[in-house]
């Protein structure tokens, strides 16, 4: 399975950047972001920052994160979507069907 994690940039030097996050560092290349500020969020993927993240994201990423690992280990995990429990799953707004236009 493949995995992005969230991370924060710490320094940069240009293309590169020292990244933060779930308790590693890792040098990080930004080609496919372009240059970033020290402190934005990327989802990083094979030490590559595929692209940017709105801070607000991230919690919820590294729950999801959590979740992964606490079913592996076969620990309770429903605590970490806590957002979802008793609401119905809403699809994101370009998977929702369009209505068609009256002819």
């Amino acid at each position: 399975m493949c995995i992005g994690l969230p991370m924060r940039i710490r320094s940069t030097d240009g293309l590169t950047a020292l990244c933060e996050g779930r308790g590693e560092e890792r040098r990080v290349s930004l080609l496919l972001t372009g240059e970033q500020p020290v402190d934005a969020w990327v989802m990083v993927h094979v030490d590559t920052a595929i692209r940017t993240l709105d801070p607000a994201e991230v919690p919820l990423l590294n729950d999801a994160l959590d979740a992964l690992e606490a079913v592996s280990r076969g620990d309770p995990f429903e605590h970490l979507f806590a957002d979802l429990i008793g609401r119905e799953p809403q699809l994101p707004d370009h998977l929702k069907p369009h209505a068609k236009e009256p002819a």
